[in-house]
């Protein structure tokens, strides 16, 4: 029975919470940490998790024996936490963003190769039926080479989400939409396309006064083969839509799914090609659904590395690429200049310290909250067919 702990008792603590409870034969949530206790102990009797030792100082934990720990903190402290645990013998489940900048990446990931243990990055995008039926349509070639990606992060938040204290600031929170919603959606177009060669961006805070962080951003992408790839990053979008588009050379297929397959007439102008969206229709139908999806089954692909041996589908690796096209985004769109990658240790913006002192500060926080009251929040529409 594997021994796990939850470090950090907010918004998004009941997703690993419920995650972990799916798999009672496998593991036992043996401890809460949070700066506020009362936090801890409200989720411990919400789930009932009677055995969980409650304790505001995670380094209380250290010695425990913990095997699998989930990092649920705000995005700066995510870095000590998760190479103190990795360093002590645990496994670490680190929410997104997996830092606030690709130094600490690089100590995180360092970190779990020195002490042969797992480190995995949240982006439970991935563990969702419409994504991974996606992948595979996109990965059998059916469609034909991508020529160009839309990547759609359309969320709403309201003047007050950034009066928490640490949200709406560089050196807190790391970012704003584009790192903090936008952030799956990245990931998951790398998983999808690969790394982009060149970026090209441009980013605003047309409606939060208190926060110093953009809350809309737009990138254009240039990947190796020429195809070229757009990202818009919002939380000023009413009604919370999220989309991922890929038109390839043969055919259109999307999250939500959507399917158009096209040939040409003898004059250029299209026809619609029915056969060939039969079989794409065909092969997206036949794909099984996951057993589990979300958290629940990124804690179950976690679960299982621990107890086989077989990789994550999300490493530390794959967390640090995309944090690295977040961080070339704030670039671009700091500096107006088009960013090459991969980004070199040595660029400005390498370090969290030198991406706080060379991106663009909006504004200045004018309030400080200490702490929301508990309230459900959303972490992403269905990207199921609409």
């Amino acid at each position: 029975m594997l021994k796990a702990a939850i470090i950090g008792a907010g918004a998004i603590s009941p997703a690993h919470i419920q995650g972990y409870l799916q798999f009672t034969d496998r593991c036992q949530i043996v401890a809460l940490c949070d700066l506020y206790p009362e936090k801890a102990e409200e989720k411990k009797q919400q789930f009932g998790l009677d055995h969980a030792k409650v304790v505001k100082d995670y380094k209380e934990l250290l010695e425990d024996g913990i095997d699998i720990v989930s990092v649920c903190m705000p995005p700066y402290f995510h870095a000590p936490v998760t190479i103190d645990f990795l360093n002590a013998g645990s496994h670490v489940l680190v929410e997104k963003p997996m830092a606030a900048s690709l130094e600490e990446c690089d100590a995180m990931i360092a970190a779990a190769e020195r002490n042969g243990k797992i480190l995995s990055v949240v982006a439970q995008n991935r563990f969702t039926n419409p994504l991974m039926k996606l992948k595979s349509v996109l990965d059998s070639g059916l469609a034909g080479n991508i020529l160009h990606a839309q990547v759609d992060s359309f969320w709403w938040r309201g003047h007050c989400y950034y009066d928490l204290w640490w949200r709406g600031t560089w050196e807190k929170e790391g970012g704003g939409c584009t790192l903090n919603h936008a952030v799956h959606h990245i990931d998951a177009l790398l998983w999808m396309m690969g790394r982009p060669t060149q970026v090209q961006a441009f980013m605003s805070n047309v409606a939060h006064d208190n926060a110093e962080v953009e809350d809309l951003s737009i990138a254009m992408l240039k990947f190796p083969n020429g195809a070229l790839g757009q990202i818009t990053s919002s939380v000023v979008h009413h009604g919370e839509e999220q989309q991922m588009i890929f038109q390839g050379r043969r055919a259109r297929v999307s999250a939500p799914w959507k399917l158009t397959a096209s040939s040409s007439l003898q004059n250029g102008f299209p026809k619609k090609d029915e056969e060939l969206k039969q079989q794409i229709t065909q092969l997206y139908n036949e794909l099984p659904d996951l057993t589990y999806q979300g958290h629940a089954a990124q804690i179950d692909n976690v679960l299982s590395a621990i107890e086989t041996g077989a990789p994550v589908l999300i490493d530390g690796v794959s967390g640090r690429s995309t944090l690295e096209l977040i961080t070339s985004i704030y670039k671009s769109a700091s500096t107006g200049e088009l960013v090459q990658l991969p980004l070199a240790k040595n660029d400005p913006f390498y370090t969290a310290e030198g991406l706080k002192k060379h991106v663009t500060h909006f504004y200045e926080k004018s309030s400080h909250l200490e702490n929301f009251a508990t309230q459900q929040i959303t972490i992403g529409t269905s990207l199921e067919t609409k």
